[in-house]
Parts: C-alpha cells; structure tokens; sequence
C-alpha cells in the first residue's frame, strides 16, 4: 500500500478540522480547515496526494478549503480516507513544526549549534539593533545612510528567508520531497553544460551593459562640464580627445552588448529546445510503455496536451524567465558593490523597492497557486470537448445537437475565460505595483543624489555615471510579474508531466526469451479470473484449450468474455487469479515484445493511421518488399478495391482511415496481420464490417493461410466461424456453456443452437 497509508497504521489519533463532503465511485471531495487561507499547504497537500499509487488526480482550493480527490477502483474508500487524513497531519505538523518545543536535555548533555543558535541570533539582533540605534542619534549622514541600506538588505533576507523556511516547513514530512532536487534543477536535467554557458554569456551581456551606461554617463559628463575626470589618467585632456575616445568606446560597447546578446539569447533559446525535445521524447517513451489500463484511464486529449503544451511551457520558460532572472541578479551583483564603493550615500534610495518587490512577488506566487490549477483543468476540459465533438461529427449531425454542442463549449469556454481573467487580473495588478514601486525609487534617486551634489557630499563626476545604472536594474524588475507568472505555469506543467511519467509501466516477464519461430501456439485458461475496475468478473474461474495449429472460435453474447480472453493472451490486462499459457509458459512469465511478436492481433475496430495504404499494411513489419504487401493484400481481399483507387497503394488514407468504408479498413488491418505471418492470430470480429460475399472470399482465404498456424476467431456472426475446428460457446461470467464443432453445436439444440436459429432466421427475413 502506498508509504501513507503504511504511515497512517501508526499515527495517534489526531482531532483535525478534516470532513468527508461526498463520494461516488473513483471520486471523494472533502472540506479541509487547515489549507484554507494556505495556498502552499493547499499546493504541498495536493502534490503530496498525487504521488500516492491509485490516485489519479488531487485539487486542493486555498479559497473554499476544499479538497478533491480522484481514485482508481484498486483504492476503497476507506483507504481514501486514511490518506488524507494523514497526508493533511503531515502539513499541519510540518507548519507547526517552527514552534514546537525542543525535548528536554541532561545537565550533561552539550546544547546541539542550533540551540546556540538560538542564543546567538538574539544576541546578535540586539547589539545589531543598539549600534544601529547610535549610528541613527550620533553618527554622522554617511553612517545613518549605511543603516538605511543595512535595514534594506535585512528585510530583503527577511522576506526571502521566510518563504524560504515556510516553502520547507510545509514540504517537511511528506513522501519524496526530502530527497528530490527543485523541478526546474529536474527540468534542466543533463542540460547542464549549455545553461553554463548561457548563463556565463548573460553575466557578460550585463557587465558590457554596465560599462555602456557609465560610457554614456561619462558623455554626459564632458558635455555639462567640458571635461571627464576619470579619462584624465588616460591622457585624454581635453574634452575634443574624450567625446572621440568615448566615442570609440561607446561602440566597442555597444557591439559587446549586441554580440553578447545575441549569443546569449541564441544559448537560452536552445536551451529551451533541448529540454522540450527531451521531456518530450522522454515523456512519450514512458506512455507507449505504460499499462494499457492506464493508457485508457486518462483522457487522449489529456496526455496530448501535456506531451505538446506543458511540456513546451518547460522548455519557455529557460528560453526566456530564466534569462530575465540571470540578467536581473547579475545586475544587482554588480550594482550593489559598485554603489557602496562610490556612492553608498544613495545605494539605500536605489535599492528601496527590492524588499517590497520580494514581498509582493512571494505573496503573488502563493495567491495564484489555486488559480492556476484551476484555470488549468478548465482549458484541458475545454480542449477535450473540443476534440471529441469534431471527432463525432458526423453523430452530432445525425441527432441534430450541433446548437447544444456549440452551447456547451460556450460554457466551458466561458468558464477557461473567467479562470483566465482571474490569474490575468493579479499579474497585472502585480506588474503595476511593481512599476509604482521602481518609479518612486527612481524619482528618490534623483531627488537625493541630486541634493547630495548641491551640498559637496557626492561628487557630481561620481552621480553622472551612476544615475543611470539603478534604472536599467529597476526596470527590468517590472518584468518580475512576468517571471513569477511563468514560474507558477512552468511548475503546473511539470507537475502534470511528473503525474504522467508516475504512472506505472508494463513489467517484463522473468522468464527467458520466446523464439517465435518455434512457437507452437497451445493456448490453455486454467482456472482464470478477471474483472475491470469497478464491476463484477467478466471471467471466474474460466478453464480451456486451444489446439496449436488449429483454428478455434470464440461466440456468445455481448459481455461473455470473448475479447478479455484476447486481452489476456496479449497481456493488455493480467489476470487476477489463474493462469493463461501459451506452450505451456505462463505468459506474465515471458517478456512482452516475445509474446506480441509471435501473436498478430486483428480488433474490431481496427486503427488505421494517417498515411498511405502500403505504409499502414506494411506497420509493424516496415522492411516487407511490394510484393509481400500486395500478397497479403489480396489474401485479405482487398487488393481489388485498393487497385481502383486512383493511387493504388499510395493512396492517403487520412485520420483513422475515415477515407475508406468499416469494411475497408478491416481489410486493410487483416492484411497487416497476416503480413505479420505470426504463429499465433487473433481475429476480434475482424469480418463484421464486411459484406456477406466478401466475408465467404476471406474465410476462404483465411482457411489456407491458417494452415500449420494456431488461429482464434471471436465473432458474433455465427456464419464467420462455421468452419471452426472447435467452437466455445462463453455465457455471462465467462462461463464456457458449450464447446464443440458446429455440426456437433446443432445437433445438441442447445444455446448455440438457439443462436444459429435466430440468425438464420433474421437472416431469411
């Protein structure tokens, strides 16, 4: 059972304000005290329940302090309940573990650094805080202006600090997050070497950056005062000989930027490609290998965009946040020393709004966490609608629905709009106060580094240069809106990239491998029993042969059983109890590529893909010359419809072969299996999409490439397997009522018989 369910057997019982609002089957929603008003306990609390085994997915809303949970049929209720109740105590305890008492300790016993700790730290704050005090009554204006910076500085460590150690403290506890790295250190993966480099070409960009303003500054300079006193030392004297030695370095500068710009977006972008192609190609590996009953639970559309749209937002976000973070701290690693070296009087107006810029981003990143969970369930929602609706065009048109499907995705896209609205509605109200904040700043600037040059404090050759660098850096932190905004999409998608490559995968047999070429194909149900999630057995207890070499057919009603039995030998499923052989081999035993090779699989309704008609008969068995393809072609009777089309063979098909006719596309995907040539061959009402004279041609066909070869017919038609060798009549639960030849069937007047009976007679009608 998952690691908090183990961890719940052991937990004293704890009085949480946790309550169950509803359940249904595969779904529970519960009202959870300790989360609202929390956005990052509503995050840690929801991230933690999606790395649990059996659950699908889990919303937890800071605004309502609801909780929902989705689960497969394998998770009771009951163990529902317990997980969260104890993933909820994991959060809280984690929250409150900052306050919590430390355990008495002997006399004898030394006091660990981080009880020191507690004594140093107050100690230090208190002697920090009297000097400061003196500083601001006695010292002189440079001194009190230190302070001021000082003060700035801590409340910037404040804030980061505190963030720091709430992002920790609610994480603390939970399963895996003590040992796995920061996403985006897991997004950048073995990139490493290139954001190296993109990062050292940005540092570059900057300090060129740096050095064109104090160019420009010096300009300035010689403009105003006819002479620039640093250019002096380098026997520039008059102010002819500077304006053209500034000049000449104004455009090595500016080339510096332009190139390094350019090299350093160039390396970013790449970036960015080279981690989207990675997740992606990483990320679609995992699915094709995932557990077909994961496969089928999670919505097409679903996986499609997480596989396309959150996999891009992980590569755009290096390509273009990431820089704009580099840039701003690289700037600030630079202007930070250089204003306390010369101008440090200033420093403390320049760097004003960082503190409360941090704050505000911080507050912002926890505010929309929900918000952006939501908004995007709702875009995946509308985009799933999207697709099935245009893939059911032609049932929409049938039952006349198309005003209440253009109704519908109005509503949803109405309900992806006001998400959007919201989440649009705090980033600007972020980036607005932002640039409230860095205009003041700028304003402060001028104004007391302007009165600081009037009184002699601050030399004006000094002011020039600098006046302009603190802009360029409090400028680009408008775009702090934006990086916080990406960072909080960038996390969403990694986190439903990370639930999908969670998913478990097919295991491997432990067995040795299968030729093949010798495989014989005696299949053998020894007491099998199955049942999909949720509902009753479609198998209990099931038992039968069959033959190698022969060819058996599989009848009964609908729900009987008949294509789990397929599943089960082609191990799309496992089964619960019992044991389905092949040779003699329990197939959990061999290893799934040996089994599917020497099995070729013909289902109801085939796929067939966008692409030409030789291409989708020759999938699978890519290096079959023409003449194998059109052999197989005409034993599938298809060769004479494919040789009336204009392209013949080259024929595009489109989307799911919706060019051709049911019966077209079953031809062409019985064509593809018996090129297979596989010793083994499933056919799942291959031939019900055909035409009664095209169905005798196939049986015909089929009866000599069956020849030496184990051949399972599953059909409804009873007229498709009167030719069988054996014939097993399934009844409800799998059970096997009758078996024999269909002479054999008749003359027993007994359920097969009653079948034939009927379609022979709404045949005759």
């Amino acid at each position: 059972m998952p690691s908090l369910l183990g961890a719940a057997a052991g937990n004293h019982s704890v009085d949480l304000e946790v309550r169950l609002r509803s359940v249904i089957p595969g779904r529970q929603r519960w009202d959870v005290k300790p989360v609202l008003g929390r956005p990052r306990a509503a995050e840690v609390l929801a991230a933690a329940l999606r790395r649990i085994p059996g659950i699908t997915q889990a919303q937890a809303s800071p605004v309502t302090g609801g909780v929902l949970v989705r689960h497969d049929a394998r998770v009771s209720a009951a163990d529902v309940d317990r997980i969260v109740r104890r993933a909820v105590a994991l959060v809280v305890e984690g929250a409150a573990r900052v306050t919590r008492p430390a355990p008495a300790r002997s006399a004898a016993e030394p006091a660990p650094r981080a009880d020191r700790g507690l004594v140093v730290r107050p100690v230090l704050a208190v002697g920090g805080g009297v000097a400061a005090g003196i500083a601001l009554i006695r010292g002189s204006a440079l001194s009190r202006q230190l302070v001021a910076l000082g003060g700035v500085v801590a409340a910037t460590g404040a804030v980061l600090r505190k963030a720091w150690r709430r992002s920790a403290d609610a994480t603390d506890g939970l399963p895996g997050t003590a040992a796995e790295r920061h996403p985006l250190l897991e997004i950048v993966g073995p990139h490493r070497r290139r954001l190296y480099r993109a990062s050292a070409l940005s540092v570059a960009c900057q300090i060129a950056e740096m050095a064109l303003g104090t160019f420009l500054g010096w300009t300035a300079l010689v403009l105003i005062k006819g002479e620039a006193a640093p250019l002096i030392r380098f026997g520039l004297t008059t102010a002819s000989a500077q304006l053209w030695g500034l000049a000449g370095l104004v455009t090595v500068a500016c080339a510096a930027v332009a190139g390094l710009s350019y090299s350093s977006n160039l390396q970013w972008r790449q970036l960015g490609q080279d981690i989207e192609h990675d997740w992606r190609g990483r990320t679609y590996e995992h699915v094709q290998h995932l557990e077909l009953r994961h496969l089928e639970g999670e919505r097409t559309t679903r996986i499609a965009g997480v596989l396309t749209d959150d996999v891009r937002q992980l590569g755009t976000f290096f390509a273009t946040s990431a820089n704009d973070v580099l840039q701003l701290g690289a700037s600030l690693a630079i202007l930070v020393p250089l204003f306390l070296l010369l101008a440090p009087q200033i420093a403390w107006i320049a760097f004003l709004p960082i503190p409360l810029i941090a704050w505000l981003s911080l507050r912002y990143q926890d505010k929309v966490t929900a918000d952006y969970a939501v908004s995007g369930e709702r875009r995946a929602r509308l985009h799933s609608q999207l697709v099935n609706t245009l893939e059911a065009g032609a049932t929409v048109k049938s039952f006349c629905t198309e005003d209440y499907e253009a109704e519908r995705i109005d509503r949803l896209s109405a309900q992806a709009q006001e998400s959007n609205e919201q989440t649009d509605r705090s980033t600007i109200r972020h980036a607005e106060t932002v640039r409230v904040c860095t205009t003041s700043s700028m304003a402060g600037t001028l104004l007391i580094g302007g009165r600081s040059v009037l009184n002699g404090s601050l030399p004006f050759e000094v002011f020039s240069p600098l006046i302009g660098l603190p802009q360029m850096v409090l400028l680009r932190m408008n775009r702090l809106g934006g990086i916080v905004d990406q960072y909080q999409r960038t996390l969403s998608a990694y986190d439903r990239v990370h639930h999908l490559r969670a998913l478990p995968v097919e295991t491997e047999g432990t067995d040795g491998p299968l030729d093949p070429a010798k495989v014989r194909g005696e299949i053998v149900l020894d007491d099998v029993t199955f049942a999909y999630p949720g509902r009753p057995p479609v198998l209990e207890d099931v038992s039968l042969t069959i033959p190698a070499g022969r060819v058996t057919a599989l009848v009964g009603a609908t729900g009987s059983g008949k294509t789990t039995v397929a599943k089960l030998l082609m191990r799309f499923q496992d089964a619960e109890s019992g044991r389905v052989l092949l040779d003699g081999r329990d197939v959990r035993d061999l290893p799934r590529r040996d089994l599917r090779h020497a099995i070729g699989f013909v289902a109801q309704d085939p796929f067939l893909f966008d692409g030409s008609i030789a291409d989708n008969i020759r999938y699978g068995s890519f290096g079959a010359p023409d003449a194998a393809v059109v052999d197989a072609a005409m034993t599938a009777e298809a060769h004479s419809f494919i040789a009336s089309l204009p392209d013949g063979y080259d024929t595009v098909i489109g989307e799911r072969g919706t060019a051709l006719s049911g019966g077209q596309r079953q031809r062409i995907a019985l064509a593809r299996a018996i090129l297979k040539d596989a010793p083994v061959v499933i056919l799942d009402e291959a031939t019900s999409a055909v035409d009664n004279e095209t169905e005798a041609a196939i049986q015909r066909t089929l009866r000599r490439f069956a020849a030496d070869r184990t051949m399972v017919v599953i059909a409804h038609r009873l007229s498709t397997v009167r030719h069988a060798d054996r014939i097993f009549v399934m009844d409800k639960g799998g059970v096997v009522a009758e078996q024999g030849t269909h002479d054999e069937l008749l003359a027993r007047h007994g359920l097969y018989a009653s079948l034939w009976q009927l379609q022979a007679g709404d045949l005759a009608a």
